[in-house]
């Protein structure tokens, strides 16, 4: 092990050793809290800069995809994580796919148009009593934010909200680290996973992520994928690193071994 990748297990090293052997890599990545710190104001998050670098090396390799399966509507992941031009993107926990020019929009029907109008009028109605607390729409749902709300008003914001939208039948709830997402999709980012994994042909999948909606990506991973938990928080993933600096350091580390094994074929 280098000084490069001083906080990565000699476990951890050994796994990204043996999945960049594997046939057709695909690199799937959450954005907030993974390849970007966590950030007050979510239109300020960034990628480290050395994530980003890494990330557009790892695009470029034959026989390797790379992909972003994010909570954020697509326009909003765009505009935060700059990605690379041929990297694929999830967004919404699933509701919106984008896999490259000729890609479909997200269309509701008017009978989800109704659903979400009705969420956001509960949510607003919330927000309005609730200091701190705010809305972000999406495609396909409503989320309410209260990062910046005391601990007390955030739990009870939340409640009431999950209280009152479990009622509304076609409305989907997703809690994450100091977020409600709602949604008129059925959608999760397992189900992103698998949906890549067919449509890319991977052999294999590196996933990391740090929210608890990323369980669900980490959940659909099998035998010969290596999935990663960013933080201390409970997980199921094999792997865990403790920040997104430490994610800088697994993207060069897959991005060494990644050349090596492409470079020789």
């Amino acid at each position: 092990m280098t000084a490069e990748n001083l906080s990565l297990s000699p476990e951890l090293l050994e796994a990204v050793r043996r999945i960049s052997s594997t046939e057709h890599l695909l690199v799937a990545l959450d954005f907030d809290g993974t390849l970007s710190p966590l950030v007050d104001h979510a239109e300020d998050a960034r990628p480290l800069p050395r994530s980003a670098a890494a990330l557009e090396a790892l695009a470029e390799l034959p026989r390797t995809t790379t992909a972003l399966i994010s909570g954020r509507a697509l326009d909003s992941l765009r505009l935060v994580a700059s990605p690379p031009k041929d990297t694929l993107l999830i967004g919404s926990h699933g509701a919106e796919v984008w896999l490259g020019e000729g890609s479909l929009g997200l269309e509701l029907d008017e009978e989800q148009r109704t659903k979400l109008a009705a969420v956001r009028e509960v949510l607003a109605e919330i927000v309005n009593i609730a200091p701190g607390t705010l809305l972000e729409d999406k495609p396909a749902g409503v989320v309410l934010h209260t990062r910046l709300a005391d601990d007390d008003v955030a739990e009870d914001a939340v409640e009431a909200a999950t209280r009152v939208l479990r009622e509304h039948p076609g409305v989907y709830l997703k809690t994450g680290k100091r977020v409600l997402e709602t949604s008129v999709v059925h959608a999760s980012k397992g189900e992103a996973v698998e949906f890549l994994r067919q449509a890319t042909g991977a052999t294999a999948i590196l996933f990391a992520g740090d929210d608890v909606t990323d369980e669900d990506a980490l959940g659909h991973l099998m035998g010969d994928d290596v999935g990663i938990k960013v933080g201390l928080d409970f997980t199921q993933a094999q792997y865990r690193v403790e920040a997104p600096v430490h994610v800088a350091e697994l993207l060069e580390a897959l991005l060494r071994e990644r050349r090596h094994v492409t470079a020789e074929a």
